[in-house]
């Protein structure tokens, strides 16, 4: 009798485990290169990334926007940046712009279904006005930076009006934080991080969402990281694979206190890249083409991977496609929420813990008639195929990296006045990326009729596109007139 009792009370606790909405732990790498971990480069030391990735299941054909801010824009509103103005660069620290504020982001979804939401890390859409910021937008906390290319130890950025005026730029919810001078930004996070899931109260979901600030210029890292890579001699690619190993490190750290507070079980993890690795900052994305600032796949084909125990298909690479905008309604699915704005992300949870045939059929690398548009002007994939309308972005080669074994064919990189050459003739590329996923041979002389479809699907997205927001850049802004800290107020 006791025995029966007690089997029924451990069935009723599991059913109540399943029924509970999962953890989630969404990672983001900035300019983390497709070569530039463990598990496609045997080169790189990240054993606690390679670990997750293989127990989980490698997104193989998981999709980013060229540069930073568009993409934070597509994870968080599930919109394709030429639909709210983000297609064009970043937001620079003096401008006066943000992600409108007119979209649901996805912890403002997620805190109506009950969870505890925490952004920790790089921020980087906007911050001109309070309502842009994390805390406003759909976080409880927020522990990190409004800006970009920070200092790791001081954490500060000089304006670009006046690179004399250096201002600090960390917080913890919208206060300054002075404290931390001389701390490295990863150990930073990574202490947050673990503070935040110590303290969870366990009764209610949480959402963590972690953008580092690694790998990002400017290249610094403790020295014991850049001692791991001994036979790499190039200074800076040594000293950015350390930065990698470091975030590893603290990856790592994560992992173990949620396994420590009973949460793993319970928690799906996500890793994803913003954009490909720097190719002029060490970043390495070999055998791809191109790099960050650009079309090609090297700029857009992002590292990712999901880990979890709810996922029903694992240890394998996933080849369906998918985009940044389809996290938004993939997670709000999982969390047991439903989509009620016309986003262009698509649920692809089937796919990601079943290996089911991905329902994403097509997408938009970019769109962008703001001249010069610096990280490509426009391209689309179809089906296989991707068809590059003008310039593709300053960085066009294939670039092997310095510590490779071999090194294969290495192609001259276009330079910028060659590609805006190409922008103006109004060149169109043509690959199947299927067949051709390093982008070596163009199709569009041999297949014009694919060409004229394809232009033709561009068509139909461009008249949805908005005007890039762009505005210059507003004195106001300048660390110097708020006591030497970039703040929220001036717009």
């Amino acid at each position: 009798m006791d025995y029966t009792i007690s089997l029924i009370l451990t069935l009723l606790v599991s059913l109540t485990d399943a029924d509970k909405p999962p953890n989630i732990l969404f990672i983001v790498a900035d300019d983390l290169g497709y070569n530039d971990v463990g598990y496609n480069n045997e080169d790189l030391i990240t054993p606690n990334i390679d670990k997750l990735a293989r127990e989980g299941v490698i997104l193989d054909q998981s999709y980013v926007q060229p540069v930073c801010s568009p993409s934070r824009n597509s994870f968080l509103s599930g919109y394709f940046p030429f639909k709210t103005g983000l297609q064009h660069l970043v937001i620079i620290p003096t401008q006066p712009a943000c992600l409108p504020l007119n979209l649901t982001l996805l912890p403002q979804k997620l805190q109506e279904l009950g969870y505890a939401t925490h952004a920790v890390g790089k921020w980087h859409l906007g911050f001109c006005n309070w309502k842009c910021t994390p805390t406003h937008r759909g976080f409880d906390t927020f522990y990190g930076y409004y800006n970009a290319m920070e200092d790791y130890y001081n954490h500060s950025i000089a304006s670009l009006l006046d690179p004399s005026d250096v201002g600090l730029d960390l917080r913890d919810n919208e206060e300054p934080v002075w404290s931390a001078n001389g701390t490295y930004s990863t150990y930073l996070f990574a202490d947050r991080v673990t503070d935040i899931i110590a303290k969870h109260n366990k009764s209610k979901p949480l959402y963590l969402y972690l953008p580092f600030q690694s790998v990002h210029i400017p290249i610094q890292v403790p020295e014991h990281y850049e001692k791991m890579y001994p036979n790499i001699k190039s200074e800076g690619r040594r000293k950015y694979c350390g930065m990698v190993s470091a975030m590893d490190e603290a990856i790592g750290n994560i992992t173990a206190v949620l396994k420590a507070r009973g949460l793993y079980e319970n928690t799906l993890i996500v890793f994803t890249t913003d954009n490909g690795g720097w190719t002029t900052e060490f970043g390495n994305n070999y055998p791809l083409r191109g790099g960050k600032v650009t079309i090609w796949e090297g700029g857009t084909r992002g590292v990712a991977f999901v880990h979890g125990p709810m996922l029903n298909k694992t240890g394998y690479r996933n080849n369906g496609l998918m985009h940044a905008v389809d996290w938004f309604p993939t997670l709000l699915h999982l969390a047991g929420g439903k989509v009620t704005d016309p986003i262009d992300g698509v649920n692809l949870w089937d796919m990601i813990s079943s290996g089911m045939e991905s329902k994403r059929t097509e997408f938009v690398y970019n769109l962008d008639d703001k001249i010069p548009p610096m990280e490509g002007h426009a391209a689309i994939r179809v089906g296989d195929y991707k068809l590059i309308d003008g310039y593709p972005g300053a960085y066009s080669g294939w670039y092997p990296p310095p510590e490779a074994k071999t090194h294969g064919p290495y192609n001259k990189e276009v330079t910028l006045a060659e590609g805006l050459t190409e922008m103006f003739l109004g060149k169109k590329q043509l690959f199947n990326i299927k067949d051709d996923p390093n982008e070596r041979n163009d199709l569009s002389k041999e297949m014009p009729d694919k060409v004229k479809q394809l232009e033709e699907r561009m068509d139909y997205y461009r008249k949805q596109m908005v005007p890039a927001i762009w505005p210059p850049s507003d004195s106001k802004s300048e660390p110097h007139n708020w006591g030497g800290v970039w703040t929220p107020g001036w717009c």
